[in-house]
């Protein structure tokens, strides 16, 4: 569905620890992504193109596009037969890690909106879960070179949540993160481009 599992790069090293650096200057890239652009794979997987990031889309998986009052993309989720999966990529600092910071503001926004929480060692360090009583959700951040990318599965039940985070991590090993040269705010979400034909079905169904 996704495509064959690699092993475990330079993104899951020291998992769960302190890191309070992240370098990226190895030549010979990661054998697991995320990846940057700078050291994707040729490795024939089809990925759908949206900009600044490059998903593998899983079979069966439906696309549903939210849009801003602008016009603009706000995010992309893949709708799966185990759940719903997003992933999105930001703006981050050179060296620091921003995946800790933002995973405590989430921590706290789901409690005061009445979630129980458990944090987790992952595969890529920290990840959040969070249930109430009409949906689970598993959030997991990757830091990168001047990006972090964020993962969140929406699982309507117990049964499907650990499917769901199954699906995600898959969905997220074999993205790829096109951050670009120009300067962000730390935190801005990099932009999202719809290929033509999508961006031609939604207009149509706007516009209908």
């Amino acid at each position: 569905m996704f495509g064959k599992r690699r092993k475990r790069g330079r993104h899951s090293a020291n998992r769960g620890t302190a890191q309070p650096e992240v370098e990226f200057d190895g030549a010979d890239g990661p054998e697991e992504g995320p990846f940057d652009v700078a050291q994707a794979p040729d490795d024939g997987l089809n990925r759908l193109d949206l900009g600044s990031i490059r998903l593998p889309v899983p079979d069966g998986a439906q696309l549903q596009v939210e849009m801003d009052p602008t016009g603009a993309v706000r995010a992309v989720h893949l709708l799966t037969a185990v759940g719903q999966l997003t992933v999105s990529a930001f703006a981050a600092p050179r060296t620091d890690r921003l995946w800790p910071e933002v995973s405590g503001e989430m921590i706290a926004q789901f409690k005061n909106d009445g979630f129980r929480i458990l944090r987790e060692n992952g595969e890529w360090g920290e990840e959040v879960a969070a249930r109430n009583n009409e949906v689970h959700l598993r959030v997991v951040g990757v830091d990168g070179p001047r990006w972090m990318l964020r993962g969140i599965a929406a699982a309507p039940n117990e049964e499907l949540a650990a499917q769901a985070a199954q699906a995600l991590y898959a969905l997220m090993r074999d993205t790829v993160v096109v951050r670009g040269e120009q300067p962000m705010p730390v935190r801005t979400p990099l932009p999202i481009e719809l290929p033509e034909a999508i961006a031609r079905h939604i207009q149509a169904q706007q516009q209908g």
